[in-house]
């Protein structure tokens, strides 16, 4: 059995944020989403866009990233899905660009989605696969994540993507230790 039923994609709704840096955890399960052949179908109840797999989920808040946790804890609560069943897949600018690291646990790191996500789920114990998009040269991180991937980084995002989704499916299917191991080895070519 899968070692999580419900993955949740971190990012902001509408057309101004889609290619932005801070919605990566969107881009990612808009692939798992076309790879799987399923469609998003936007549900006010649970505060997002859902897609229905054979055994799994896919999130995509539309509450906007600093309340992501609403969005989760509807569908837990409703569907009665435990925290440790939930993957949360997002941005991250301590990590290098096109770095993965998968956990089974921690804190947010100063992510203000992550921040959401444990207070309303009232646990750091769940899965999660962040994605490095690195620190900006100069300037304001907050105006960074909003910011589009450069031209290079660009052309690297489908590998990078494509590499989460290998991560989440050996991790349905061989469990959240084998994917960590081949998450977090993994280089970008």
């Amino acid at each position: 059995m899968s070692p999580w039923q419900l993955i949740v994609g971190l990012g902001n709704p509408g057309s101004k944020y889609a290619f932005t840096r801070h919605n990566v955890g969107f881009m990612a399960v808009d692939m798992l989403a076309e790879k799987w052949g399923i469609t998003w179908q936007e549900k006010s109840k649970f505060h997002g866009w859902v897609a229905q797999a054979q055994d799994i989920i896919l999130l995509k808040p539309n509450t906007y990233m600093n309340h992501s946790g609403q969005a989760v804890q509807a569908m837990c609560h409703w569907c009665k899905i435990l925290p440790r069943h939930v993957l949360v897949i997002y941005d991250d600018l301590d990590l290098p660009f096109g770095r993965l690291r998968l956990r089974k646990q921690g804190s947010a790191g100063g992510h203000n989605g992550m921040k959401s996500i444990i207070a309303h789920l009232g646990t750091q114990e769940f899965p999660r696969l962040r994605i490095g998009i690195g620190r900006p040269l100069v300037g304001d991180s907050a105006h960074y994540v909003l910011e589009e991937f450069n031209s290079e980084q660009k052309e690297k995002l489908p590998v990078i993507l494509a590499q989460v989704v290998q991560v989440v499916e050996l991790g349905s299917k061989q469990g959240l230790d084998q994917a960590m191991n081949g998450c977090n080895a993994w280089r970008l070519p």
